[in-house]
Parts: C-alpha cells; sequence; structure tokens
C-alpha cells in the first residue's frame, strides 16, 4: 500500500481542524507511573484525562471512523505496551498478557464510550497496583525503593547520583554502596538500563519518531541517545526498530485477535 498520498490528505485534514497531537511526554509519564506502580499518580492523571478522552479532544489519532471501535483500538494498542513494559519491570510475563486479555475481551463486549473509558482506567490502575506489589517484594530498604521510584518517575530527564541522594536525604557515597548492593548494579547503569528499555518498547510497539522518543527520555539530542542506544543494544535505534517492525505486527495481530 502507497501511504504517501494517504498521509499528506490526513496530514492537510488535521491541519484544517487544527488538531493537536496529545503531549508525548505526558504519556510516557503516564506509562512510567504504572510500571513503577504509582497507584493514585496514575488514578489522578486519569481523571484530569477523562473528559478530553470522551469528548474526542485527547490528541489521539483517529483509529476508525466508528468512534466506539475507535475507542477499543486506543484501548488495545495502550494494553500492548503497558503490558510489556510491566513485564520488562518485572512482571511475569503469562500475568501480563492474560491480564491484557481480559481487559481487551471486556472492551469487545462494551456498548459505549463512557465503559472503555472506565476501562482503561481500571486497567492501568490493575497493572499499576500488581507493579506495586512486585516492586516491594524486588527491593528491602526504603531509602532504595524511593530512589527506583524517583528514577522511573523522571525518566524524562537528566539524573546524578547527587540529585537521588539528596531525594533519600542519604550521603552519595553511602547511597551508592546501597544502591549497588540491593539492585545489583551501580545507580548509573540503572538508570542507563531503565531509559533504554523504556526505548526498546516504544521503538517496537508505539509509533512516536526517535527525535522524540529521546527528548522523553531527556537526552540533549537525537546523536546522544542513539550513542548511547547502540552503545547499550549494539545497533542503531532506526535499525533495532526495523528489525522489530515484524513483531510489532504480530503483536497488534494477536491483540485484535482477542476482540473477535
Amino acid at each position: 500500500m502507497d501511504t504517501d498520498q494517504i498521509l499528506d490528505y490526513r496530514l492537510f485534514i488535521q491541519r484544517e481542524e487544527e488538531f493537536v497531537r496529545a503531549d508525548y511526554i505526558a504519556e510516557f509519564n503516564q506509562y512510567n507511573k504504572i510500571k513503577n506502580g504509582d497507584v493514585e499518580g496514575v488514578a489522578d492523571r486519569f481523571k484530569i484525562a477523562r473528559k478530553t478522552f470522551l469528548d474526542g479532544k485527547d490528541g489521539r489519532g483517529k483509529l476508525s471512523s466508528d468512534p466506539l471501535r475507535n475507542a477499543v483500538y486506543h484501548l488495545v494498542s495502550s494494553a500492548a505496551v503497558i503490558s510489556r513494559l510491566c513485564i520488562d519491570g518485572g512482571m511475569d510475563m503469562n500475568t501480563a498478557y492474560t491480564l491484557s486479555d481480559i481487559y481487551i475481551n471486556k472492551a469487545d463486549e462494551a456498548t459505549s464510550i463512557e465503559q472503555i473509558t472506565d476501562l482503561i482506567a481500571q486497567m492501568q490502575v490493575d497493572y499499576a497496583t500488581r507493579m506495586r506489589e512486585i516492586r516491594k517484594t524486588d527491593v528491602i530498604s526504603i531509602h532504595v525503593r524511593k530512589a527506583i521510584d524517583y528514577i522511573y518517575n523522571n525518566l524524562n530527564r537528566p539524573l546524578s547520583v547527587k540529585e537521588l541522594a539528596e531525594h533519600v536525604s542519604l550521603n552519595p557515597e553511602y547511597f551508592s554502596r546501597l544502591f549497588a548492593s540491593e539492585t545489583g548494579k551501580k545507580v548509573t547503569n540503572f538508570i542507563t538500563d531503565a531509559k533504554m528499555k523504556t526505548a526498546q518498547n516504544m521503538l517496537s510497539y508505539s509509533s512516536f519518531g526517535i527525535l522524540e522518543i529521546s527528548m522523553s527520555l531527556g537526552f540533549s539530542s537525537q546523536s546522544a541517545f542513539s550513542t548511547v542506544f547502540k552503545n547499550y543494544c549494539g545497533m542503531t535505534p532506526k535499525k533495532y526498530r526495523d528489525l522489530n517492525s515484524g513483531k510489532v505486527l504480530k503483536s497488534n495481530q494477536r491483540d485484535l485477535n482477542s476482540t473477535s
């Protein structure tokens, strides 16, 4: 299918209708809150977004001309990203995917956009609640737990050991030793891992551009992001996306089949 003509037309219509895409950084932050088990933050953010979602003015793409089916498709897309991020965060793969199937099947039975909106809220809080319990068992001290929460809530900007130590009220050297002993990783390596795993998921399961992803993860430029990503994964972000595009198509087909 030649998408150039369709793309030009759709972009023209969006300009005419003054359509503005949703803030991708806010969307990243919401996904990271879910992965980090920030139940209250997830619920509060969705309360704010609920009205605009119902009105269709939240900057989401038009995936179907039928409003109800459009809402279902957005739930499916959201479930695909959230389940994979939570797997990266430590959730059992079968649990994450089966939970996704449950909400997709519930969406298939819905008869109104309001029901879909409620399901999206329930799904996000459900995943966040389960991630909170997982994270509680992974780390012993409150200081390291708070530091990890802070890292995931601030992936959109550079972070330093000093800033994290100040956040948990510990001496930087002692904090570094404590963090390494409990997580098995240096603080800087943990931050890089968190950002790169998030980048891998977004490259695989979202349509965000590489520049958007680099900015949302706090890199000064796309070039700086690409350098770190290549050192981490052994390939450029573009090559990683190209190699994983087939997985995305299969994954999306699997998720959509769950609704039939």
